[in-house]
């Protein structure tokens, strides 16, 4: 993957976004919540690449990522939200507990995946068929953030699939919500490029415009 030119163009496509939205979307009685979950964390550490690359750490990172990018990027940043702030495990029930308390429109746990199979690449998304309004809405925008990561930084696309994870299970009362999973840490190439700060950087761009796209700002 040519990182450094990818890179160049995801940055490229920021032309196509007002850096200063107003609202035209769905609910103009307040701003969007938008809460973004990285996976695991503490004592969980999640997948662990072969030279020692933690899951927790990545996820982390890029979560923060979306957070500094908006609102470096924009005059009138979204409302985000991170399920942790450091290194520590935070129950999947207090994730969920979480979003409901804050009434996030949109849920996003973030993953990177592993395999046995040690050539399995590429990113999946996950959703949960339990609400059909939900579905649909959790659908589209888990389809514009794995096109986005395809088309702009060249990783395959695996599908969208239903999950019967309990962070979107249990999560009935917020919008579109999703589970990604960025790529295989088990992979050594693609671990490699998910550890370096500009795809991280990158991958985070994506998503926060994925969602600026699905919330119509």
């Amino acid at each position: 993957m040519k990182a450094l030119h990818r890179f160049t163009w995801v940055i490229c496509c920021l032309v196509f976004l007002n850096p200063c939205y107003t609202q035209n979307g769905k609910d103009k009685t307040r701003n969007p919540i938008i809460l973004i979950d990285p996976g695991h964390g503490g004592n969980d550490a999640g997948a662990i690449s072969i030279n020692g690359i933690k899951e927790k750490d990545i996820v982390l990172s890029i979560a923060s990522k979306i957070v500094e990018l908006n609102h470096k990027l924009y005059k009138t940043p979204l409302k985000i939200f991170l399920t942790r702030y450091s290194d520590t495990l935070v129950s999947l029930a207090d994730r969920v507990r979480l979003a409901k308390k804050l009434k996030a429109d949109v849920f996003i746990s973030i993953h990177c995946n592993q395999a046995i199979n040690r050539t399995a690449s590429g990113t999946e998304v996950f959703i949960h068929p339990k609400i059909e309004v939900q579905a649909k809405e959790s659908a589209y925008l888990g389809f514009t953030i794995h096109r986005g990561l395809a088309d702009l930084l060249g990783f395959k696309k695996r599908g969208i699939k239903y999950g019967n994870f309990q962070v979107l299970r249990d999560n009935d009362d917020s919008g579109a919500t999703v589970l990604l999973e960025l790529g295989f840490l088990s992979q050594t190439d693609e671990s490699i490029y998910l550890s370096k700060e500009t795809i991280q950087n990158a991958v985070a761009l994506i998503i926060l415009q994925s969602v600026i796209k699905f919330l119509e700002l």
